[in-house]
């Protein structure tokens, strides 16, 4: 089976519909969280992640939509979380409340979160090179698939594979291009993709969105 791996959408629905028109024939596409936040476009982005993918876990920006306050350190996370806070309907808030902490799929064979795959460390940062970290989490599973940071990249572990997808909306690796990856359930193969986006109409939909500007200004540099 072959599977679509998204991640960290971030409200960002032209790098979304990139992304989706690149992706070649998959089986089914699974997300692994923060759909919203940042960006101009949380409602929208729900609506097609709701549509394409099979099955959603949440992230930290997900989770916290109704406090966008908690972020006030981050003014370019609380402003994009107050949008988000303002644009979602009822049913979408009550998508979002219900998205599970973490999913399996492929007969239970790989684990989807969207940070660190233990509950007690929920939003911990789990960087490409501090995959083999996560050997203990590994269990029956044949792989684990998570986001959070925004950071592209795949290692082999205990037996298995850990796959971040990288970013859809807000990638933080140093390319600007929306980043996604298609699993090959059946060999435990995983092609890292990317594809280019129109940023400049980010830039403006943020801009009209009173969105701080930096936060369109980082697409630019995929940081």
């Amino acid at each position: 089976m072959k599977v679509g791996l998204i991640s960290d959408v971030h409200a960002n629905l032209p790098a979304l519909e990139a992304v989706l028109d690149d992706m070649p024939a998959v089986d089914r596409i699974v997300c692994a969280g923060d759909v919203i936040g940042y960006n101009p476009w949380p409602a929208e982005c729900i609506e097609r992640v709701r549509e394409v993918a099979a099955m959603t876990v949440r992230g930290n920006h997900d989770r916290t939509v109704g406090t966008p306050e908690r972020y006030r350190a981050n003014s370019m996370a609380e402003a994009g979380l107050e949008h988000a806070k303002k644009s979602l309907s009822d049913d979408q808030r009550a998508w979002l409340d219900g998205l599970p902490r973490a999913e399996t799929f492929a007969g239970d064979r790989y684990l989807l979160v969207h940070s660190h795959p233990a509950a007690e460390r929920e939003d911990a940062y789990v960087y490409p090179e501090e995959f083999p970290t996560l050997d203990r989490h590994m269990g029956e599973h044949d792989g684990i698939v998570l986001g959070h940071t925004h950071v592209q990249g795949k290692r082999a572990v205990a037996g298995g594979v850990v796959v971040n997808p990288g970013s859809v909306g807000q990638p933080r690796d140093g390319d600007p291009d929306a980043g996604y990856a298609v699993l090959d359930t059946g060999t435990d193969e995983v092609d890292l993709r990317r594809v280019a986006y129109d940023i400049d109409r980010v830039s403006e939909a943020a801009a009209d969105a009173g969105l701080p500007e930096r936060t369109a200004a980082r697409l630019y540099k995929g940081e």
